[in-house]
């Protein structure tokens, strides 16, 4: 009995994968991995508001139909009428302006002379006049910081 004690105890090599068993595990892995880098970036990317300014929405028109987009530019100065539906207003980018028709009550900030983003669509593919659904306005201090030559206003001064 106390010969056969000493063999059971020693350590014994684990069995080495076979190279198919290897490959098929790499394999796995890699897809797992490009699955998930490739759900985060359709996450990341769907996840991004981005807008059109009046300018770049007037020239792309016709392209852009009567698709819902968002539309970014400087309320006219006493262009704003309330009206029992929201406000109508212009919304004026550097080389041209959009006669906005707005529902649903406007933010406290809305005003004349600010950068706002409206959501909404033009009325027709050839049309000026758009149709707001919502009124964002832009934090100015910050964003004209970043970008001071996109929000000045007519008259040059900036908010």
């Amino acid at each position: 009995m106390a010969s056969s004690a000493p063999d059971q105890l020693t350590p014994v090599a684990p069995p080495v994968l076979k190279s198919r068993a290897r490959r098929r595990n790499l394999i796995v892995l890699l897809a797992l991995g490009l699955s998930v880098v490739a759900l985060l970036s359709q996450g990341l990317l769907s996840s991004l508001n981005y807008f059109k300014t009046v300018d770049e929405a007037l020239a792309q028109r016709h392209n852009i139909g009567t698709k819902i987009i968002r539309l970014e530019g400087l309320v006219k100065p006493h262009s704003i009428t309330r009206t029992s539906t929201g406000a109508s207003f212009f919304l004026t980018g550097s080389n041209g302006k959009v006669f906005v028709v707005s529902h649903g009550t406007p933010p406290q900030l809305f005003r004349g002379n600010i950068p706002v983003v409206v959501v909404g669509r033009f009325l027709t593919s050839t049309s000026a006049s758009f149709d707001g659904t919502q009124i964002m306005v832009k934090h100015s201090s910050t964003y004209i910081a970043k970008h001071p030559k996109r929000v000045k206003a007519p008259n040059g001064t900036v908010r």
